[in-house]
C-alpha cells in the first residue's frame, strides 16, 4: 500500500468516505500535495517530502500558524492532523493575483496577531545549519555559499531580530491566494516561525519581482503610512537575505529531496540574483 493509500484509509475513519478520485495537485516543490473530497467536501491532503523536518520546518509551529490564519480569515480551515500529513479545506483561488496593499494588510494582521510559535526563524543560522547538513549528507557546497553566509551575517547586523513576530517566511506566488470575493488568503506555512517582519515583506517583494512603486504600495498598506527611508532600505536588505535563502535551501533540498525537480538550478539562479551588479 502506498504511502498516500494508507493515509486516506486512515482518514476516511475520521473524515467520512471518498466521494472523488484524488487529484494531484501540481506546483509543490517541497511535499506531494492531492485534492481529495471527503463525504463531499473537498480538501486538499499534504505529504511531507522526505526529510523535510530537516529544512528548519516544525509542524507544530505550521499549524499554530495554519489555525490562527483560518481564525483571522486568511487561511484555510485545518480539517484533519494525521501524523505530519496536513489536511486543509480546499478554496476555490487564483495564485498571483493580490495586490500589495491586499498582502501587506494581510501579513500586518497576522504580525500582530500576539500568536507566538514555538520556533525562531532567522536565516544565518538556517544557512549555518543548512551547510552542516550537506556536508554530513556528503554533498559540497557550491562557491558561493559562503559569501550568501557572510551576507546572511551582515545583514543581520544591520537589522538585528529585536522584536520577533510570528511570520510566514516563505511568500511565493503560490502561497498566496485570492478568492472570488478578492480576500487574500496565505497557504503553505510550513517555514512559519518567530522571525523579523520585514523578512516577509522582503521575501514577498523578490518573489514577486515587486517593482518600487509596487513596493511603495506593499509597505504604506503594511504600515499605514508613507513608508519611513529606513524601511524601504531594510526592504532591500531582506529581499537578499530571502534570496540567500533561497539558494541554500536549494543546495540542501538537493542533497535531500525524491522529487522531480532541479534544485540545485533553482539555487543557481538565486545565487546569481543574489550576485548581480544591481542587488
Amino acid at each position: 500500500m502506498s504511502d498516500l493509500e494508507g493515509l486516506l484509509a486512515r482518514l476516511v475513519q475520521r473524515l467520512g468516505a471518498i466521494t472523488a478520485d484524488p487529484a494531484v495537485l501540481d506546483g509543490g516543490i517541497t511535499n506531494r500535495n492531492y485534492r481529495v473530497s471527503f463525504a463531499g467536501r473537498d480538501c486538499v491532503v499534504r505529504l511531507p517530502g522526505k526529510d523535510t523536518s530537516l529544512l528548519g520546518i516544525s509542524r507544530a509551529a505550521e499549524q499554530a500558524a495554519g489555525r490562527q490564519a483560518a481564525a483571522l480569515a486568511m487561511g484555510p480551515e485545518i480539517v484533519a492532523v494525521e501524523d505530519d500529513c496536513l489536511v486543509t479545506a480546499y478554496v476555490s483561488a487564483v495564485t498571483g493575483h493580490a495586490t500589495p496593499e491586499a498582502i501587506g494588510v494581510a501579513l500586518r494582521t497576522f504580525h500582530d496577531s500576539g500568536l507566538d510559535l514555538p520556533v525562531r526563524f532567522w536565516v544565518p543560522d538556517l544557512l549555518d545549519d543548512y551547510a552542516t547538513l550537506v556536508r554530513a549528507r556528503g554533498g559540497t557546497l557550491p562557491p558561493q555559499y559562503e559569501s550568501a553566509q557572510e551576507l546572511s551575517r551582515q545583514i543581520a547586523q544591520d537589522l538585528p531580530l529585536d522584536e520577533p513576530v510570528p511570520c510566514h517566511n516563505d511568500l511565493l506566488p503560490a502561497n498566496v491566494l485570492t478568492t472570488r470575493d478578492r480576500e487574500v488568503m496565505l497557504v503553505d506555512w510550513e517555514y512559519a516561525g518567530m522571525g523579523h517582519r520585514m523578512f516577509d515583506l522582503g521575501n514577498l517583494a523578490v518573489n514577486w519581482q515587486l517593482d518600487s512603486v509596487s513596493e511603495t504600495r506593499l509597505l504604506a498598506a503594511y504600515f499605514d503610512r508613507a513608508p519611513a527611508v529606513q524601511e524601504r532600505t531594510a526592504l532591500q536588505l531582506m529581499r537578499r537575505m530571502s534570496d540567500a535563502r533561497e539558494a541554500a535551501w536549494g543546495v540542501v533540498q538537493s542533497v535531500l529531496s525524491t522529487l522531480d525537480f532541479d534544485f540545485q538550478g533553482y539555487a543557481a539562479r538565486h545565487f546569481d540574483r543574489l550576485s548581480a551588479p544591481d542587488a
